[in-house]
């Protein structure tokens, strides 16, 4: 039974011991509804700020344990636990108003448009567009509009 629960804990434990090794800086998202921001990698640094929006990306440019040191769209850098992250793709819509289109180009259908702000999901990029969802809206995006990617990053 020991055994049993053993391998169990170390199937659990396995995929998050992977996903702490990325090389940084790479991209992640707010897992949680609330997550803080400290000024430094352990809960007795004073809280930076709160935040309350789940899939927020940020950018991972330091690891300390379980802590990484992350920056913010506006370029305010802080310390969030690792648990708080997910490795799931998100970006904010930037600069104007962003067309989402049917298909990969310019001349593909409107189908709406996106405010800057709006955080949507994104599954694929392929260096000039990416794969948005918008709550349940699908369609894509140019990537130069978001900030969440790499510039001409892809995403497979």
């Amino acid at each position: 039974m020991r055994i049993a629960a053993f391998i169990l804990l170390a199937a659990l434990v396995a995929p998050a011991a992977g996903a702490q090794e990325r090389t940084t800086p790479y991209w992640a998202s707010i897992a949680a509804g609330e997550a803080v921001m400290r000024t430094g990698p352990d809960r007795s640094y004073p809280a930076m700020w709160l935040y309350r929006r789940r899939d927020l990306p940020v950018r991972v440019v330091q690891v300390n344990g379980a802590w990484r040191r992350v920056q913010e769209q506006d370029g305010t850098t802080g310390w969030m636990l690792a648990t708080l992250l997910s490795a799931r793709r998100t970006a904010v819509v930037v600069g104007a108003y962003r067309p989402i289109r049917e298909e990969r180009s310019d001349d593909s259908p409107l189908l709406w448009q996106a405010e800057p702000g709006v955080v949507g999901r994104i599954t694929r990029c392929d260096g000039r567009w990416c794969r948005i969802q918008i709550g349940e809206r699908i369609g894509f995006i140019g990537q130069d509009g978001l900030w969440g990617t790499d510039p001409h990053e892809r995403i497979p």
